[in-house]
């Protein structure tokens, strides 16, 4: 290969275009691996993938979404607690047990 050979990354970005092109019957995958120098079935996997993704997204309830992130976060903040907890006693404990070497 020469140098004025650009190589790009397929970021998921860039998936994403081309597979919207196809979705939007503006191109075909045949098309795009012929343009792009890809395996017909990698775009077609790229078409399946984006596919699935969508009806996995439609099916989630939003509100559901957020109830279980807000849970998530609930979680965290009381493990947080009990974990600065859990450093205080130890500190103090520490301290404790400096002084009584001395």
């Amino acid at each position: 290969m020469g140098n004025d050979v650009e190589i790009k990354r397929w970021t998921a970005k860039r998936k994403l275009e081309l597979v919207k092109e196809i979705i939007k019957g503006t191109t075909t995958t045949k098309d795009t691996a012929r343009a792009y120098d890809l395996a017909q079935a990698e775009v077609e996997r790229w078409v399946d993938d984006a596919l699935s993704g969508m009806e996995n997204a439609l099916r989630v309830n939003p509100k559901n979404v957020t109830e279980q992130y807000e849970k998530k976060i609930e979680d965290l903040h009381a493990a947080y607690g009990e974990a600065m907890l859990q450093v205080k006693l130890l500190k103090k404990l520490s301290r404790h047990l400096d002084l009584d070497d001395e």
